[in-house]
């Protein structure tokens, strides 16, 4: 299992999110895979998953 260095993550959150939070994700590109997080609890740590995992959830949820 590889450990993502997310120390430079530029994490950035939908902005169907509002203001108030909620139950949210962040993302970021970092080194060749999305790392996604719970916007609620950044320290627990990140999921990584390849670009094309990622782009197919995300048609798949607008689909």
């Amino acid at each position: 299992m590889n450990t993502l260095d997310l120390s430079s993550a530029d994490w950035r959150k939908s902005s169907h999110s509002g203001t108030s939070g909620g139950d949210c994700v962040e993302v970021a590109a970092v080194e060749g895979v999305v790392a996604v997080r719970d916007s609620k609890n950044p320290g627990r740590g990140a999921v990584g998953v390849t670009r094309s995992a990622f782009g197919a959830l995300v048609r798949g949820l607008r689909g």
